[in-house]
């Protein structure tokens, strides 16, 4: 029903990814694979709920109704198997604010919180950028597929660990957890009384296996978990600013919204409701059809790189549409790999080394986009690797 190879010219928009990715990478009609937003136009759904917003003509101050609220729950029910209660959703603008907030909340000032790199680096600057420590415990790398490594964990932690920022499904690598392994960390945090706080803002995008909620591990993780949602990467609408911030244990809600409140970060914008019931209502058809075309994607991008670019290697995420590349054949630094891609190859990828420990051979590409652009970076980079060995 969908039209995903439709090409929608983002330049001239103020599109971040479009519009500045020559400025930010130095180069020149880079194709952006970079930060994590979709090429694609987002639902019907959503645009019809906005559109009949937009001709209400004003847009002052709003409030959630309660419509916003039955939308989540019944999402997080139909999708997740989740059952939440209306209490337990905490507004947000964003993800990332959340996370700051999230760390505020649950640590004092020297405190320290585990991380798990390589990943999304925002969550380095939720620690250091209030104060706190962050212990940094490596994934471990089992040839492009990724563990948490238990045995380090055991040893790092000390009185002074309060929390873990945990990402779930796991950005760059891709890592949908399975039960067992939640199990365990939520065992971790019991016996060290710890706080997870957990961002599934990419929770909707799984293919090969069930995504499993936090809070859905055990009355324990109900009392510790700080569970970071958002409609924003499912249904590329992240520019709206809607994140619901699900926290089943009222005291530790409390100590959240104690932060949110003296940022004065608990008001949405004048789409925000439309979005998300629009998202979560009338969009469950557009989403299915999404993670068949990225399912797509990633096969044909990781086949391709298998086939026809022997330097590379690549494992196909479990979760996101965003493919973690090993470029360690190439020998080259993590400066000069930033540089090959975009001077040789005309390609804005993320870098591994901003991911942390264990990123620095490795480029994160975006594959939420029309397949052509799919084809296209990978034509250029065999082009590039070719007139490399002339």
């Amino acid at each position: 029903m969908y039209n995903f190879d439709e090409k929608t010219n983002r330049l001239g928009t103020s599109c971040l990814k479009w519009d500045f990715a020559d400025r930010i990478f130095k180069g020149t009609n880079l194709l952006p694979m970079w930060i994590a937003d979709m090429d694609f136009k987002t639902a019907p759904g959503i645009q019809k709920k906005i559109q009949e917003r937009v001709e209400q003509g004003i847009y002052g101050y709003g409030a959630l109704p309660k419509e916003y609220h039955d939308a989540v729950i019944s999402w997080m029910k139909r999708r997740h198997h989740c059952d939440i209660e209306k209490e337990w959703i905490c507004f947000t603008p964003g993800v990332v604010s959340a996370l700051n907030f999230a760390v505020t909340a649950t640590t004092e000032p020297g405190e320290e919180v585990i991380v798990m790199p390589p990943v999304y680096d925002p969550f380095y600057h939720a620690i250091e950028d209030q104060g706190r420590k962050a212990v940094r415990i490596p994934l471990v790398n089992n040839n492009g597929y990724y563990t948490i490594n238990w045995e380090q964990m055991e040893q790092q932690v000390s009185e002074k660990t309060k929390a873990i920022l945990f990402c779930s499904p796991h950005n760059p690598v891709g890592r949908v957890w399975d039960r067992e392994e939640l199990g365990r960390l939520v065992a971790f945090a019991v016996e060290r009384d710890l706080v997870i706080i957990d961002d599934e803002i990419h929770h909707d995008l799984v293919y090969k296996k069930e995504h499993i909620m936090l809070c859905r591990i055990s009355e324990e993780a109900m009392k510790r978990s700080i569970i970071c949602t958002a409609p924003s990467k499912t249904f590329n609408i992240a520019g709206i600013q809607v994140s619901n911030i699900i926290i089943p244990d009222s005291e530790l809600r409390a100590k959240y919204r104690a932060v949110v409140n003296k940022n004065h970060a608990f008001s949405s914008n004048s789409f925000a409701a439309s979005a998300l019931i629009g998202a979560y209502n009338d969009s469950e058809e557009w989403l299915d059809e999404l993670l068949e075309y990225l399912k797509g994607n990633i096969e044909y991008f990781c086949s391709y790189i298998t086939e026809n670019i022997p330097e590379l290697k690549v494992q196909e995420p479990e979760g996101t549409y965003l493919v973690w590349v090993d470029c360690s054949g190439l020998g080259m630094t993590a400066e000069e790999l930033k540089r090959f891609f975009v001077e040789k190859c005309g390609i804005a990828p993320g870098s591994g080394a901003g991911y942390g420990e264990g990123g620095e051979s490795y480029m994160r590409f975006n594959l939420g986009c029309p397949r052509a652009y799919v084809e296209q970076a990978l034509q250029q980079i065999k082009q590039a690797l070719f007139e490399r060995t002339k």
